[in-house]
């Protein structure tokens, strides 16, 4: 089965390390939800992996089926079958959010859609996460409240159908009902066979999508892996027991990086490529 496979990986921004050594596995079928403190290279090892272009990465391999991630650009990347949904998507005016998802969803299939094939698989994908169609002729993001970012952020991942799927807080800010909505799209998606790697600081999500492994990252690397009972012990007694029983001192937050969005290099990927 496909895996991306991330080994021994080193990047730094501004020359400040923040990954320092990250080794992990994600493979189709399987949900890895992503745990650590604030600041300690969750989201960095995502952008790293989708080709953020702040980052430097000085050593280690990302791959996906054997092919190197790495070397790929963006657009690449996400043809390959790899998406990002992020937790501060960008703001893009101009772009028609319906011109947008239908250049992607083109980008990454040999023979184009036609326009009613798009608007049949829009509107009921739509309908699904309770997004309205006016939604469509707006511009990407913009005006769109926090809710409406983070469901148009899975309605594009429903669209392109990824391979492997990384969603950085996708929950945060969502309300209940918004919650369940993002959540039962995402359980479908993994009913198709997408592998997840899941950030979220809140055990609910976790609850909602039932990941099969978790990971948690401390100090730019992993510092354990195991089942769902992690997720609830950090969600009762946080992360002391890095320290008391794994001996793991917890080194202070990197930079804030919350202003650096991969959304933005994508989207200009897409719209670079006409298509």
């Amino acid at each position: 089965m496909p895996t991306l496979e991330i080994i021994n990986l080193h990047a730094n921004v501004e020359g400040k390390e923040i990954l320092k050594g990250v080794n992990l596995k994600v493979s189709t079928n399987e949900t890895v939800a992503l745990l650590g403190p604030n600041g300690h290279g969750k989201s960095t090892l995502l952008a790293v992996i989708m080709g953020n272009p702040r980052y430097t990465v000085t050593e280690g391999k990302v791959l996906l089926d054997g092919q190197d991630v790495l070397a790929m650009s963006v657009d690449q990347r996400s043809r390959a079958g790899i998406f990002l949904g992020m937790q501060y998507p960008s703001e893009v005016p101009g772009v028609i959010n319906a011109d947008f998802l239908k250049a992607s969803i083109n980008a990454h299939r040999e023979k184009p859609v036609t326009l009613f094939q798009f608007y049949r698989m829009l509107e009921s994908n739509s309908k699904e996460m309770k997004i309205s169609m006016d939604m469509a002729n707006r511009s990407l993001n913009e005006g769109f409240s926090g809710g409406e970012k983070k469901r148009n952020e899975i309605l594009q991942m429903r669209l392109l159908n990824p391979t492997i799927a990384m969603l950085d807080e996708i929950d945060s800010g969502l309300d209940v009902d918004a919650l369940q909505t993002v959540s039962e799209a995402i359980r479908k998606q993994q009913e198709l066979g997408t592998g997840f790697l899941v950030i979220s600081h809140y055990a609910r999500l976790y609850d909602l999508i039932s990941p099969t492994r978790v990971a948690v990252m401390v100090n730019g690397k992993i510092a354990v892996e195991g089942g769902k009972e992690i997720i609830k012990k950090i969600d009762t007694t946080g992360y002391e027991w890095i320290r008391t029983e794994l001996g793991i001192s917890i080194e202070k937050d990197e930079p804030n990086m919350r202003d650096v969005s991969i959304g933005s290099c994508a989207t200009k990927e897409v719209i670079k490529s006409g298509k």
